[in-house]
């Protein structure tokens, strides 16, 4: 059963952790494997949401979440218009 994937939130608490972790002294994969993440997450995490403070974050989950229902809603559109075209076009006999 595929797992739901954690909160803009809870990243960075999980992400947090790790960094506090390794201040204190505890080396990265330690760290890692402390919070219960794999070092693939943690790096992908980093890349994505490293330089971004946790309201920027947000906010960008939400842009991407908007521009997946607007690609879907064009796409939408563009496939009944095709299928007026069609149906337009048979109906005349070009």
């Amino acid at each position: 059963m595929p797992r739901k994937g954690e909160t803009v939130e809870e990243i960075f608490v999980k992400f947090r952790q790790v960094q506090t972790l390794k201040w204190q002294g505890t080396k990265l994969p330690e760290a890692i494997r402390t919070v219960g993440i794999t070092p693939v997450t943690y790096y992908r995490w980093r890349k994505q949401y490293g330089d971004l403070m946790e309201i920027q974050a947000r906010k960008m989950k939400d842009l991407e979440e908007e521009n997946t229902r607007l690609c879907r809603a064009v796409s939408d559109l563009t496939l009944a218009l095709d299928k007026m075209i069609l149906t337009e076009a048979k109906r005349n006999n070009f």
